[in-house]
């Protein structure tokens, strides 16, 4: 049995209202996350798992510990979908057993229903995305670790090779620095050219054959300066000893890009893209990863609207029903969202823009389907 609606109180108690709605939703969110991280797990996770054990021979601690590390980024993942199979299965059971119609018989409307369902949403992605800025890029680094040291055996890289530098002014090109080597743990570099650029052609060129970080400074050892002259001659200005190069990075930031994307928190990633942008390299994947690490927790408010929505239908309820449903309806977002990354990647939709699409149509349907519910009533 359901428990009852609490009676003609119901209209002026709202904290009264809000717990009840809050309580036939608790229990189909805990399953929401269970049965969707077992469904993500098994589909993936563990056929890898399973194979270090049987064929590379991976001790069973080792893979337990990689499992433990996988966990919260799947976790986090489910929590979108654990709302809007909250939302379905809760509004579902509260439609079979009329205690919606009892609710608008007493004069709530289903805008003033769903408003608890709201806040709720809100706590979730808040906490979703906490969780995406603290515990999952530690767990992923654990587990990148665990993979890369433990399973394959890797030497933990000490120098990053071919790191170019590109600067623009007012968007001309001025300065492009090139390093063959850079040790990150000692600031030191080896073999560095540097291109200065004056209306669009080069005009001096610095060459040196190591380098290297003191007082939070880099320092070019036993160098050359040339001039290039408008026929593109080049001729020697003179030589140094030692000469101050002014980079705007520490060995750190240069290193920063051993970590892959899903390993960074936001600080990380915008530190990443604007060292990329430096370098010349093309950075539309990490900005549309940036702003997806922003946008993506949010559906969890969006998607708790589409399922009371389609929820309060009157339908008969069951947790399979339910399930199923979800998944059709968060394959169709993330179909959504697949298509919009990729106009993001390519340049096709500013980044911002492709990321919160998703959001925005899903949120467009779910007041959609709340006002029509609101009008049944």
């Amino acid at each position: 049995m359901r428990a009852r609606v609490p009676g003609r109180r119901l209209s002026f108690g709202g904290l009264i209202l809000d717990r009840f709605i809050l309580e036939q939703m608790l229990a189909p969110f805990m399953f929401g996350i269970m049965s969707f991280t077992v469904i993500l797990v098994a589909g993936n996770l563990l056929f890898r798992l399973a194979d270090l054990v049987i064929q590379r021979g991976v001790p069973f601690a080792v893979v337990m510990r990689l499992f433990l590390y996988s966990l919260p980024s799947v976790v986090a993942m489910t929590m979108p979908m654990s709302c809007l199979l909250a939302s379905l299965l809760g509004f579902g059971g509260m439609s079979a057993n009329s205690e919606l119609v009892a609710l608008k018989a007493a004069g709530v409307s289903f805008g003033r229903i769903v408003r608890p369902l709201a806040a709720a949403g809100v706590l979730v992605s808040v906490f979703t995305f906490v969780m995406n800025e603290t515990i999952v890029p530690l767990s992923e680094r654990a587990a990148a670790n665990v993979l890369r040291y433990e399973v394959y055996r890797k030497v933990p890289p000490v120098f990053k090779e071919n790191v170019f530098i590109r600067e623009e002014s007012e968007g001309s090109l001025r300065r492009v620095i090139y390093v063959r080597e850079v040790l990150p743990r000692s600031g030191d570099m080896n073999d560095i050219l540097v291109q200065e650029f004056d209306g669009g052609k080069i005009r001096r060129l610095v060459s040196a054959p190591s380098g290297r970080w003191e007082n939070a400074t880099w320092w070019l050892m036993n160098g050359q300066v040339f001039e290039v002259s408008g026929d593109e001659s080049v001729s020697l200005l003179f030589s140094f000893d030692r000469q101050k190069l002014n980079l705007g990075m520490a060995p750190s930031d240069i290193g920063a890009g051993a970590s892959k994307p899903e390993e960074m928190s936001l600080k990380e990633l915008r530190l990443t893209i604007e060292n990329s942008n430096k370098q010349g390299n093309d950075t539309g994947k990490l900005r549309m990863l940036l702003n997806l690490r922003i946008a993506v927790p949010w559906a969890s408010v969006v998607l708790v609207l589409v399922g009371a929505a389609v929820g309060s239908r009157p339908q008969r309820s069951s947790s399979g029903m339910g399930l199923g449903l979800s998944v059709v309806i968060v394959f169709c977002y993330y179909v959504i969202m697949s298509f919009c990354k990729s106009l993001g990647e390519a340049g096709f939709m500013p980044a911002a823009l492709a990321a919160w699409t998703p959001n925005a149509v899903f949120l467009a349907i779910g007041s959609l389907l709340i006002r029509r519910a609101n009008r049944l009533g």
